[in-house]
């Protein structure tokens, strides 16, 4: 049986490994958070902290544990008003992981999976020239250069101390609950919303929650995934017009999508001062996963459209407007 200490249970995609582990006798659970958290199983030991940077003590928190699942972070939030957000990423995102990862290989944890991030990549592909996973890192942004960091140093500490390191990097994560962009879209398909992104040609990766969440576990026994790097995504890449349709027909809601040629809304988010959005709505980014499912042995367990399904009865049930 391993114990596995999972950190970052109360984000959108902590919690659903915690739900996914929780329900297999085959791990032992043990949590560390701030604060309070309902809803977590009796049989889940909780272990609290003040902050996660390069001074927490993980000393409790490790005792016994086999596995780490580190995916706790400062996230990435678009118009980061910090005075200096690079060194605040870095307080979290490299200092807090590399003191965990520091403090888990002295208490003889075997293996260290890292939540990383596409943003270690970079920010956009050429159209169907995928990001690989062991190519040269090319971050563009804070969030993408603590990644990055992050990453460095727990190779680097893997060689010197023998602990096995997991590297994931997901593209956007959708699922049950999903916010921001993602939510924002589904509201405006909800409504009847004309859209102007029916002629957007672009190719992006998306991983569902479930898939992402299934490619975690495997990577905690699995051999081959020793001092990895995997990138991890559906398997089928979408434009965004073609995305809004099928989160249209999830929905019951058929999408109205106006042909707009991305040109003239890229012009615009440039005057508005919304580049970045532009980018994600009309640029691609675009991920192999051909080591992850060679290397693995592994493939996405659950198709785009069923994932949107999913997500679109959660919304449905709980949306507020």
């Amino acid at each position: 049986m391993n114990r596995i200490l999972l950190t970052g249970v109360s984000g959108f995609v902590g919690r659903a490994v915690h739900e996914r582990l929780s329900v297999s006798n085959a791990n032992e659970l043990i949590v560390a958070i701030r604060g309070s958290l309902t809803g977590l199983p009796q049989s889940t030991s909780v272990t609290q902290i003040s902050a996660i940077d390069g001074a927490t003590d993980w000393s409790t928190a490790l005792q016994g544990a086999h596995v780490v699942i580190h995916s706790a972070a400062r996230v990435h939030v678009m118009d980061d008003k910090s005075a200096d957000p690079l060194a605040e990423f870095r307080k979290v995102n490299v200092e807090g992981t590399l003191n965990l990862a520091r403090q888990a290989a002295q208490a003889g944890v075997r293996r260290f999976i890292f939540i990383s991030s596409i943003k270690v990549n970079g920010e956009s592909t050429p159209l169907n020239v995928p990001y690989i996973a062991d190519a040269q890192p090319a971050p563009a942004d804070p969030y993408g250069i603590s990644k990055t960091e992050a990453e460095q140093g727990l190779r680097a500490l893997a060689a010197e101390t023998g602990m096995e390191v997991v590297i994931i990097r997901p593209t956007l994560v959708y699922g049950p609950g999903v916010k921001a962009n993602f939510l924002s879209m589904m509201r405006w398909l909800h409504k009847g919303v004309p859209l102007p992104f029916g002629a957007i040609h672009n190719r992006r990766s998306l991983v569902a929650l479930d898939n992402f969440v299934d490619l975690i576990v495997t990577c905690i026994d699995h051999p081959a995934a020793a001092n990895q790097t995997f990138l991890v995504s559906d398997g089928e890449d979408l434009s965004t017009s073609e995305l809004l349709r099928r989160m249209g027909a999830a929905l019951g809601k058929p999408a109205r999508l106006l042909p707009v040629p991305s040109w003239v809304l890229e012009a615009g988010a440039a005057m508005l001062g919304k580049k970045a959005l532009s980018q994600r709505l009309c640029g691609s980014l675009q991920v192999d996963i051909s080591k992850t499912r060679e290397l693995l042995g592994w493939a996405p367990p659950v198709s785009i459209d069923a994932a949107l399904r999913k997500t679109a009865k959660h919304f449905l049930d709980h949306r507020t407007q």
